[in-house]
């Protein structure tokens, strides 16, 4: 279980606090995935910051069939707090070029509160790019009926945050300037 849990990541970044941990104090679950990316991390910010027209994942399933961009929009790197993303996400906080944390609260009580902390480190000649998830509780499910909803949603994160981080980091390093050769 614990690779469901830290894709790309050791199980030790489990236990590392971001911002999504005062965001969902309740969390009962603890995800992280992560990957390098060949490109410095101003571009993989950009390309982050594309989180706001689209999702990057299966767009099939997370996008009403609409193909994520493949080309930078301009000005999507202007966050703001409150702003809204990936559908029922909103920005909760971000320091520019190093962090975006989001957060749903579903006004259903059979779905839990969520946020994701990304992280963007400098690493190598590059970037690894980190994405902390805290789950919480369904309040209105039975607690064995939430612990195997959210087992199921881990997998589920696991295979489409995965795809998002891949498609992300193959357009940031399609994008890196190439010298003369």
């Amino acid at each position: 279980m614990s690779r469901l849990r830290a894709w790309g990541a050791p199980d030790a970044a489990l236990a590392s606090t971001t911002p999504a941990d005062a965001l969902v104090p309740e969390a009962t679950e603890r995800w992280v995935r992560a990957v390098d990316v060949d490109a410095p991390p101003a571009l993989l910010w950009r390309w982050l910051c594309q989180l706001r027209a689209a999702p990057y994942s299966y767009d099939w399933i997370d996008n009403l069939r609409r193909r994520s961009p493949q080309q930078l929009t301009p000005g999507l790197e202007r966050l703001e707090v409150g702003q809204k993303l990936l559908i029922t996400f909103r920005v909760a906080a971000f320091t520019p070029g190093e962090e975006l944390t989001i957060l749903t609260r579903p006004r259903s009580r059979l779905l839990p509160p969520f946020a994701v902390s990304y992280l963007i480190d400098p690493h190598g000649g590059g970037s690894r790019l980190t994405a902390h998830v805290r789950v919480g509780q369904p309040s209105a499910l039975p607690r064995p009926v939430a612990r195997a909803a959210l087992g199921a949603l881990c997998v589920g994160d696991l295979v489409m945050m995965r795809k998002q981080l891949l498609n992300l980091k193959r357009l940031a390093e399609r994008d890196v300037p190439r010298g003369p050769a």
